[in-house]
């Protein structure tokens, strides 16, 4: 007799599998986006960001596959319950996933047009902010792969850290423009790539909390810690 989780049609089964083993490559090609577009801004090397744009392109169409895959299952299998939830969860999940691919491409579409200019001594603070960001986001991915909830709830925990970063280098540029108004237009292109790394935390935590609600059945309680003190 099959248990909660195993279905007596066994192509189901395989379908879901199908799903998951897309959502991990479009994770995995992410976390590659982010770490190749923090490189090639370190290195100042155009043509390797623009390969990073183009790549863009395979997160955006293991997308629309798991778009379609979902609405197959969705048309077919009416599914219920826990199985509702798997499906529901791997298309939002699929999509933060594909805005994070986007916020990476931006990183290194900006580093072109940084790499048109002299370096600009706040730059440095990027890389950490990206590697802090990068860190959740294989947390949040690990979480969704093992379908452990109190992992994901402790990663949306952290995302204030990140906001936290975000913020000090936020500062950190505005009083550097202050203080030189010729680093002005440099120093805006790197306040758009680190607000871009701090919307991949966000979509990092949308992961988390999507993870707990398929473990769960409910939202996570509470609020999301946020540390973003930019607007004040």
């Amino acid at each position: 007799m099959a248990t909660s989780h195993e279905h007596i049609v066994k192509s189901y089964d395989a379908e879901l599998e199908r799903i998951n083993g897309e959502i991990t490559r479009m994770g995995e090609m992410a976390l590659s986006q982010i770490e190749a577009a923090i490189d090639v801004l370190q290195r100042r090397d155009s043509k390797a960001a623009e390969r990073v744009t183009i790549n863009d392109d395979a997160i955006d169409e293991l997308e629309r596959t798991v778009s379609n895959d979902v609405l197959r299952i969705l048309a077919l299998r009416q599914p219920m319950a826990r199985d509702l939830r798997e499906v529901y969860a791997a298309l939002r999940i699929a999509s933060d996933i594909e805005r994070i691919g986007d916020y990476a491409s931006n990183v290194a579409k900006r580093s072109m047009v940084l790499n048109q200019t002299a370096p600009v001594a706040p730059a440095r603070g990027l890389p950490a902010l990206a590697r802090l960001a990068s860190e959740l986001l294989s947390e949040a991915l690990e979480a969704y792969r093992l379908r452990d909830a109190d992992r994901a709830l402790a990663m949306r925990n952290r995302d204030a850290e990140l906001d936290a970063a975000y913020t000090s280098l936020f500062r950190e540029l505005l009083t550097y423009m202050a203080e030189d108004p010729k680093q002005i237009t440099p120093c805006t292109h790197l306040l758009f790539m680190a607000k871009n790394i701090e919307r991949i935390g966000d979509h990092a935590t949308n992961i988390a909390e999507n993870t707990w609600f398929l473990v769960h059945g409910e939202p996570m309680s509470g609020n999301r810690e946020k540390a973003d003190k930019t607007s004040e």
